[in-house]
């Protein structure tokens, strides 16, 4: 497969490599379009701690008062306490810039509906029909608006979590928590949380910098530095965030490192265990939420990879939807807001740790256990799609296969599935089962298939 462009434009918005494939230009003219599509009043606008954050935000600020918008500047913002606060203050949208999970040099924009929830797949399609025409709305001078500073952006957030959670159980429990930042947004809200929930707190990595001490997403590799800590210190539990907080991966009190799976599979279970309804995740989120939601007897829906397709299953779920998310360490807690939040799966940890009066330790080994292991390969979504067809064609009649996203089979001792990334120019590949012999023999088996159809491409 020859090499493929870095920017990708995609339910989840736009991300590129700076200097390369992502300019202000570049940032300025989707700016200009989302403003003509909103039809102009106030858009929130914010960043993670990138370092070429402040110059992306110029741009869109830049080419929001050119369709007549009215920006709202936030700074560097946790983006659930960004979505939250575009829907509390009554904005017709919002952009933030952030590559999320992405390496440093890549950065990006998420646009952000008036409901404080990203695009869906038609409004991103609306959206992009006018950028692609360049129909864009200009005003003149007698026309721009005044730019807006919001001081204290992560409040709304703040007072919705406090709200929802036990705060009086939790502070009776003085856990000691050791939290990993990364440097990225997640030190805008993480100390007030915290210290209302009477934890004393050890921070990793809290100057949002944006300098990447460790890979924004937060593999047990990347993150050895709070595995180290949280024994050495005694701290009960260990968080990780990505760059703009919306991830949440853990980490016990002995330094292992649970995985970005187990953040929703503990949460579900704790949440389950006290209200009825439904779970909503993706097709590459671990078969171990399946077991959990069969436990409670909930039911369990699965959808395609992308936040916004899981919030929309979530919104028209029956029995609703209480609790859903992604096995990135994504959560969603609908009572607080429909996103991912690494902000309420913190709070839920506590809460089930300070309710059961067990260790986090002690809560992972109550659910099942699965070993996944993702992999990837260069190349673009339109390569994907014609690798997927090929392979599809021996898979027929073997396992249980879903093209809803990609290519997911199904067998009775382990699942693989392959499809193009919405945030890289790369495909991705996983394999997960119950040991690691058997999703290791799976993922040889599908990267030595893979590499055959390459030659026909």
């Amino acid at each position: 497969m020859k090499k493929t462009s870095s920017l990708k434009i995609s339910i989840s918005g736009v991300r590129g490599i700076i200097g390369d494939s992502l300019t202000p230009q570049l940032a300025g003219a989707f700016a200009q379009a989302f403003g003509s599509y909103v039809g102009g009043g106030p858009v929130i606008v914010g960043r993670d701690a990138r370092a070429s954050g402040p110059m992306l935000e110029r741009a869109v600020i830049a080419g929001l008062l050119a369709a007549g918008c009215q920006p709202v500047e936030v700074g560097i913002c946790p983006i659930p306490s960004f979505l939250i606060l575009t829907k509390e203050s009554k904005a017709s949208g919002g952009i933030a810039v952030t590559a999320s999970h992405n390496p440093k040099e890549w950065n990006g924009l998420k646009f952000i509906s008036r409901a404080g929830l990203y695009l869906t797949p038609l409004q991103t399609e609306e959206f992009l029909d006018i950028y692609h025409q360049g129909e864009f709305t200009s005003v003149g001078p007698e026309r721009l608006k005044s730019l807006k500073i919001e001081p204290r952006p992560v409040e709304p957030h703040l007072r919705k979590l406090l709200s929802h959670f036990d705060v009086e159980l939790i502070r009776r429990r003085h856990f000691k928590v050791t939290v990993d930042c990364g440097n990225g947004a997640g030190i805008m809200l993480a100390p007030q949380l915290l210290d209302a929930l009477g934890c004393e707190t050890v921070f990793l990595n809290a100057e949002p910098d944006g300098s990447f001490v460790h890979a924004s997403e937060p593999t047990p590799e990347a993150i050895a530095e709070i595995r180290r800590v949280v024994p050495r210190v005694g701290a009960a539990v260990g968080f990780v965030q990505d760059a703009d907080a919306d991830r949440l991966a853990l980490v016990d009190e002995r330094g292992e490192a649970l995985g970005e799976e187990m953040t929703l599979v503990l949460a579900a279970d704790y949440v389950l265990g006290r209200r009825k309804g439904s779970v909503v995740c993706n097709l590459s989120t671990t078969r171990a939420l399946d077991d959990v939601a069969a436990a409670h007897q909930a039911p369990i829906f699965r959808t395609k990879i992308g936040e916004i397709n899981v919030v929309e299953k979530l919104l028209a779920a029956d029995p609703p939807a209480v609790i859903a998310g992604e096995g990135n360490g994504g959560v969603i807690l609908p009572e607080i807001h429909p996103c991912r939040d690494s902000f309420a799966g913190m709070g839920l940890i506590l809460e089930a740790m300070a309710s059961s009066g067990k260790t986090l330790s002690e809560l992972r080994d109550l659910v099942p256990r699965y070993v996944m292991i993702k992999d990837r390969i260069e190349g673009s979504a339109e390569q994907a799609h014609r690798l997927i067809g090929l392979l599809k064609k021996g898979y027929e009649g073997r396992g249980r296969v879903s093209l809803l996203d990609g290519l997911k089979v199904d067998f009775e001792d382990h699942w693989i599935h392959v499809r193009p990334s919405n945030t890289e120019p790369i495909i991705r590949v996983i394999a997960e089962a119950r040991t690691a012999a058997t999703a290791k023999a799976a993922l040889r088996r599908l990267r030595a298939r893979i590499a055959d159809l390459q030659k026909k491409i």
